[in-house]
């Protein structure tokens, strides 16, 4: 581990030592060993460099909470061996980091890749749902039920060793900075940021990819100005373990023919590079139909205002983060003329004001707002804030630690239909769903 602030990644390289690096980021739950089906191939003509996500596959257990922390935690482990300028493809979560280094440090990237990734995974409440059932029952549920997200249903059944493989990789990480990763996820966003990305880009999906499918894949086509897309017929979402072939044909014509050259300092710009083909076709490895690869038409948002943000903007942030997207979506679908006005207030002030405040960290926040419901009589709103300190990383046994306490102060009778409407939300919350 690095003795710097930054605390490094667990990494391996793989390749001839004088050969240009090529980064291989990791899904979520996965470790290194997703790649090992590629290794032999890309390490012809690669330095491979491979790494682990925190508390994955024995890696010290240092929870990242967002995309920017794990890349400039990659960033602080390639500047500590040398490592300055890279080829990078990313699955999922690694895909992400893959933006986020081509965004934010685009000097550092030669080439991209993203495989099952998306500008924004799913929902915010998805993940962060995630991380209760994990915080309340472990990984089990989640680890048991990965091979149903990862792989297509035939594949699963035809490989029961690499379906086992799956769920123990899930099972033996950190819980911690699973639920970390999971937040990380929630609160990544770079729609409105595509144009930008200004390295040549390969987007590669599985076919039957039900968790980051083919319509997100073309969203990122659609917005990075200088992307291919590749769809990789019957693969699901972890597709470099289900069709090995054809992805490491993929990242090979890719990252030997889309590799942009280094920022030239004399001159102050990137040299010249050459346009991929108008219409590149990469082909998969027999038996295999070939991978289709197509450009979709660019559609970029406009960049949002700069400027300090009006308290309602970062209010209504926090307010979906805290409450999560649906309850907030309701609330607002159902405020008309009489009750808009509220509406706007709560999110103005209640949330940008107060709840953003950072004297209080968000669990301090859930437990003073439990005890005035409690005290107050409030039980429907003491159901949708049961769900909010959950989500802020309360477990049912700390939010029964706060009720016995507003028993103590706000009254028996009070506390006990608190305990009801906060079991019956713990119940629902904190069951998996298989």
């Amino acid at each position: 581990m690095s003795e710097t602030k930054t605390p490094a990644l667990q990494y391996r390289f793989d390749g001839p030592e004088d050969a240009p690096v090529l980064i291989l980021g990791p899904s979520l739950g996965t470790t290194w060993h997703m790649w090992d089906r590629q290794v032999p191939e890309l390490a012809k003509q690669w330095r491979v460099f491979r790494f682990d996500l925190p508390g994955h596959g024995g890696a010290a257990a240092y929870p990242a909470g967002s995309v920017a922390d794990l890349s400039t935690r990659l960033l602080a482990t390639l500047d500590g061996l040398g490592v300055q300028r890279f080829g990078y493809a990313g699955c999922a979560l690694g895909g992400a980091v893959g933006i986020e280094l081509a965004l934010r440090h685009p000097e550092r990237v030669a080439s991209l890749a993203l495989i099952a990734a998306s500008p924004r995974f799913g929902t915010a409440d998805e993940f962060r749902q995630r991380g209760v059932i994990v915080r309340t029952n472990g990984l089990d549920p989640i680890a048991r039920t990965s091979p149903e997200r990862w792989f297509t249903g035939g594949f699963a059944a035809a490989q029961p060793a690499i379906t086992e493989w799956a769920v123990q990789m899930v099972r033996t990480t950190d819980p911690g900075c699973y639920i970390a990763a999971c937040e990380a996820l929630a609160s990544f966003d770079v729609r409105s940021e595509l144009a930008r990305v200004g390295v040549p880009t390969l987007v590669l999906v599985g076919s039957d990819d039900q968790v980051t499918g083919p319509a997100e894949a073309r969203t990122l086509v659609a917005g990075i100005p200088d992307a291919r897309l590749a769809v990789v017929p019957g693969a699901s979402h972890l597709v470099p373990v289900e069709q090995p072939a054809a992805v490491t044909d993929l990242l090979v014509r890719h990252f030997s023919t889309a590799w942009q050259p280094a920022f030239d300092s004399t001159t102050g710009q990137m040299a010249a590079i050459v346009a991929p083909p108008a219409k590149p076709v990469l082909s998969a490895a027999p038996p295999q139909p070939a991978p289709r690869a197509e450009i979709a038409p660019a559609a970029v948002e406009a960049p949002q205002g700069l400027g300090r943000p009006d308290p309602y903007d970062a209010g209504l942030k926090v307010r979906r983060e805290v409450l999560g997207d649906a309850h907030v979506d309701r609330a607002l679908a159902q405020a008309d003329e009489f009750s808009g006005d509220f509406q706007e207030f709560i999110t103005r002030y209640a949330w940008g004001e107060i709840w953003d405040r950072p004297g209080l960290d968000r669990r301090s926040r859930s437990c003073v707002t439990l005890t005035a419901l409690v005290a107050g009589g409030h039980l429907e709103e003491l159901g949708f804030h049961t769900r909010a300190a959950l989500r802020n990383g309360l477990t049912p046994a700390e939010i029964k630690e706060v009720l016995l306490q507003a028993a103590v102060y706000c009254g028996v009778p009070a506390a006990n239909s608190a305990f009801k409407v906060a079991q019956q939300v713990i119940r629902e919350e904190t069951t998996p769903t298989e």
